[in-house]
């Protein structure tokens, strides 16, 4: 594949097929990881045990009401999907700020926590934000609502929450490391400009940019530990980064420390920060034997499950591509077919943009799906 930036790559087929395997991997993975994990967030190792045998948890709990629900970390991610594809749509217009398109869908994911459904008359929304299964509140973290709940997007300069160093900005930054023909430091940078929207700690932010880099990584074919090892090249150029900088160095200790347990996967800090949630997903990805083994190491802890269980189900979902994710957990999964149908999106736009729209004539069918406006 040649790529300069932002959908006007030269894809072969098989390379097509390839990228669309790990979007609809990482977008899916990610969902199942996130569904595991609700399922045991907050809990105790040994609550997990108490309820669920000695394994801990090994499936899908209610939570809900259902099975296989999903929270506000596959929410917002979707939303990032959706906020990539169309800044690639409002580029025909001239107009190119991918941080502001990003921030216009953050306030829509906003509106389906505290809207009953979706409202037809805003009929700019595109077509995501009319799906009512997404119009419910699933623990959604509060600097996430208070950093969107104004109408004044947070910067570098002026980030949103600057004390704000918890994961909720990172569980959605990994569809940013799916622009594969964009340079590493250009996904690292949006990603962290994004995160500042919400969580305008360094640590909030440099994580989200470090999965990215991750992520993006293992889009292009790359393995897990050169991946990494490339974030913590990116990190070290920013001030702030130690917190992130640390916990991903714990994390490829441990991995030299012996077999994988879940007394490894918490001491690397249980998620109470982005940087250790990070750093609990890329172990649990490293020591992975399948995507089944990674993502239950994922989840068996006590802290913020459902995050660690959603970055590690990205990054392993990516590497390996959707026929390697479970089908007994595909198949009960909360929205699985707008998430596949985003995915398919998402590739499509990437692979095969200038054949969808531009300046001068659009298939009007896309144009309803992803409003320039």
């Amino acid at each position: 594949m040649s790529a300069a930036g932002g959908g006007n790559a030269i894809w072969g087929r098989a390379e097509q097929q390839d990228f669309r395997s790990r979007v609809r991997g990482c977008l899916l993975g990610g969902a199942i990881g996130d569904a595991l994990g609700s399922g045991a967030a907050h809990a105790s190792l040994d609550a997990l045990r108490q309820a669920h045998g000695a394994e801990g948890l090994t499936d899908y709990a209610v939570v809900f009401e259902q099975r296989g629900a999903i929270t506000d970390a596959t929410q917002l991610t979707l939303f990032t999907v959706d906020g990539l594809i169309r800044a690639q749509v409002r580029r025909d217009t001239g107009a190119w700020h991918p941080p502001t398109d990003l921030y216009r869908a953050y306030r829509r994911w906003a509106v389906t926590q505290h809207d009953w459904g979706p409202d037809e008359r805003r009929t700019d929304d595109g077509w995501l934000a009319r799906e009512e299964w997404l119009y419910a509140r699933r623990d959604p973290a509060r600097e996430c609502l208070s950093g969107l709940g104004d109408g004044v997007m947070g910067t570098l300069d002026a980030p949103r929450n600057p004390q704000a160093n918890g994961g909720g900005a990172v569980m959605r930054s990994a569809p940013f490391g799916l622009l594969v023909g964009w340079e590493p430091q250009l996904v690292f940078q949006l990603a962290v400009e994004c995160a500042a929207q919400t969580h305008g700690h360094p640590t909030g932010y440099l994580a989200a940019g470090a999965l990215a880099v991750i992520t993006h990584s293992l889009a292009r074919g790359e393995d897990l530990d050169s991946a990494v090892q490339k974030a913590l090249a990116h990190l070290a150029t920013r001030p702030g980064h130690d917190e992130t900088t640390d916990a991903l160095k714990r994390a490829l200790g441990a991995v030299r420390q012996g077999m994988p347990t879940p007394a490894r996967v918490e001491a690397l800090g249980e998620g109470g920060h982005a940087g250790s949630a990070l750093a609990i997903a890329v172990y649990c990805a490293l020591v992975a034997e399948d995507i089944r083994h990674g993502l239950l190491l994922a989840v068996n802890h006590g802290g913020a499950s459902d995050l660690t269980g959603a970055m590690c189900g990205n990054l392993l979902g990516t590497l390996h591509g959707e026929t390697a994710l479970p089908p007994v957990w595909l198949v009960e999964l909360e929205g699985r077919a707008t998430v596949l149908q985003l995915a398919d999106d998402f590739a499509m736009e990437m692979t095969q943009g200038p054949a969808l729209h531009g300046p001068g004539n659009s298939a009007p069918g896309w144009l309803a799906r992803y409003p320039r406006a």
